[in-house]
C-alpha cells in the first residue's frame, strides 16, 4: 500500500523573495508586523516587538532574500549577530517567528513541532491590569479579571504611589523624576512609613481578590538593593507569585543577593537577548523565575532553549508579552514546547478587536484564562486582516504591506566576526 505525503509546498525549493512591514499602534504599544514572501506564494509573519524600530528587521532583508526559510536554525545563526538586548533584539526575533511560520506552512505542521513537540495543549495566561491609586479600586479591577476567567494576575506596585505623601520616600534632588539612571545609582530609599503604606496597599488588594489566585508585582521604581530587600520582606505575608524587575537584569551579583535575602520568588528577563544573555543569571541561580519576551530573546526555538537551560538549574520560565497577536501566538507555541513553562502574559485584554487582526484561526485567542495551542500550520493563522489593521495603523510612522522595501535590497557588509 502506498502513502502520499501531502505538504503545502515544495520545501527544498522554497526561497525568500521579499520582506514587507506594517507599523501598528495601540496594541497597547507600537509594534511592527513583518511578512516574508516566497517564490511559492507562501508568506510567513513575525513581529518586531513593542517600542522597537522596524529598521531592525529591514536591515536583515538583503541577508535573507534567496535563503530557504525551512532551514530555520541555519538562517537564525546567520542573522543573530545583528540583534541585541532590549528592543534591539526585535528584528532577529521577528524574523525567526516568520521563519517558523513559513517552515510550518511548508511542511503543514504547527510551529511547536519545530521546537520538538508540545507538553500541553493549552497555555495558562496571566492578565496585566492598569494601575489605580486606590487599592480598593485596584482590587476590584483584578477581581474583574477573575470574572473574565483569569486565574493568574499581575499588577504594578511602585514608588509613584508614595510620591506626594509625607515621609514616604527619601531621595536626592531630581532623582524621583529620572528614568534614565539605573536603580543602584539613584539613592532613592523607601522609608519605614513608605514600606507600611505599600504593604497596606497589597493587603487591601488581597482582601478583595483573596488568596486562591497567584498575584505577581512589577514596576517598583528605580530603588536600590536595600530598599528592594526591605520591600520584599514587608510583602512576604501576601503570598506573591513573584517580584519582577526589581533592578536591571545585568546586575547578576545584586540579583543573587536579593534572591538569597527574601522568601518571595524573584523574576526578570524581558530585555535579555539569546541564551548567552541569560547564562550569568542562570549559572548563579540569581533569580527564581526567568521571564523572557520571545520578541527580544531570539524567537521560538532560542527561547525554548533558554527554558531548557533554566530547567537544568531548577528554575521555571514565565513569558512576557506586550505586542500583537502574532508575537502572542509565537509565545503560545514556545510555551507549549517548554516543559518548565509557568504562565504567559496577555497585555491586551482591554484592546477591542485585538485578536481580529488575524484571519483563519478560532477566536478568542484567550478563553477563560487559557490560550489553546493552535493546530494549524505555522503559527496557526492564515493572514492578517488588513481591514482591521487600518484601525491600528501607526499614524506617526506610516508603513504598510503595499509599500515596497526595495531600498533595503542591497544593504551589504562583510558580516563575518572572525578572521
Amino acid at each position: 500500500m502506498s502513502t502520499t505525503f501531502n505538504r503545502s509546498s515544495h520545501p527544498s525549493d522554497l526561497r525568500i523573495t521579499d520582506m514587507r512591514v506594517l507599523n501598528l499602534q495601540g496594541l497597547p504599544f507600537r509594534a511592527s508586523a513583518i511578512r516574508l514572501d516566497t517564490n511559492q506564494g507562501l508568506s510567513g509573519y513575525g513581529e518586531v516587538r513593542d517600542g522597537a524600530s522596524a529598521t531592525y528587521a529591514l536591515m536583515l532583508k538583503s541577508r535573507l532574500v534567496g535563503l530557504n526559510p525551512c532551514n530555520v536554525d541555519q538562517v537564525f545563526r546567520r542573522i543573530r549577530q545583528f540583534g541585541g538586548h532590549g528592543r534591539q533584539g526585535g528584528g532577529v526575533s521577528g524574523v525567526e517567528m516568520a521563519l517558523c511560520d513559513l517552515a510550518g506552512k511548508a511542511y503543514g505542521i504547527p510551529a511547536y513541532m519545530l521546537a520538538g513537540g508540545r507538553f500541553r495543549d493549552r497555555v495558562l495566561v496571566y492578565a496585566d491590569t492598569p494601575s489605580l491609586a486606590n487599592p480598593q479600586d485596584m482590587g476590584a479591577g483584578l477581581k474583574a479579571r477573575m470574572e473574565q476567567g483569569y486565574r493568574f494576575l499581575k499588577m504594578d506596585l511602585g514608588i509613584d504611589l508614595l510620591r506626594d505623601r509625607e515621609d514616604m520616600l527619601a531621595a536626592p534632588p531630581a532623582m524621583l523624576d529620572s528614568t534614565q539612571i539605573m536603580h543602584p545609582f539613584t539613592g532613592i530609599r523607601i522609608t519605614a512609613r513608605g514600606l507600611e503604606a505599600l504593604a497596606a496597599y497589597v493587603e487591601t488588594v488581597r482582601s478583595v481578590i483573596g488568596y486562591e489566585v497567584p498575584l505577581a508585582l512589577d514596576h517598583f521604581g528605580h530603588i536600590g538593593v536595600e530598599s528592594c530587600i526591605q520591600l520584599a520582606h514587608a510583602l512576604e505575608p501576601f503570598a506573591l507569585a513573584w517580584l519582577e524587575d526589581l533592578i536591571p537584569w545585568q546586575l547578576t551579583a545584586q540579583w543573587r543577593r536579593i534572591t538569597e535575602s527574601v522568601r518571595t520568588p524573584t523574576c526578570t528577563g524581558e530585555d535579555i537577548y539569546l541564551r548567552d544573555g541569560f547564562e550569568p543569571l542562570l549559572a548563579a541561580q540569581a533569580v527564581g523565575i526567568i521571564h523572557p519576551d520571545l520578541a527580544t530573546s531570539g524567537g521560538i526555538l532560542e527561547t525554548r532553549r533558554i527554558g531548557d537551560r533554566a530547567q537544568e538549574q531548577g528554575i521555571s520560565m514565565a513569558m512576557h508579552s506586550a505586542g500583537s497577536p502574532i508575537s502572542f501566538l509565537a509565545s503560545v507555541h514556545c510555551a507549549a514546547a517548554t516543559e518548565n513553562f509557568l504562565v504567559l502574559e496577555n497585555h491586551s485584554v482591554d484592546i477591542p478587536h485585538w485578536d481580529d487582526l488575524l484571519e483563519g484561526i478560532p477566536k478568542p485567542l484567550v478563553r477563560d484564562g487559557w490560550a489553546p495551542v493552535p493546530e494549524g500550520p505555522g503559527l496557526g493563522f492564515k493572514s492578517l486582516n488588513l481591514e482591521v489593521a487600518r484601525d491600528f495603523l501607526d499614524d506617526r510612522h506610516p508603513r504598510h504591506f503595499d509599500m515596497a522595501t526595495d531600498e533595503w535590497n542591497d544593504e551589504h557588509a562583510h558580516d563575518r566576526l572572525w578572521s
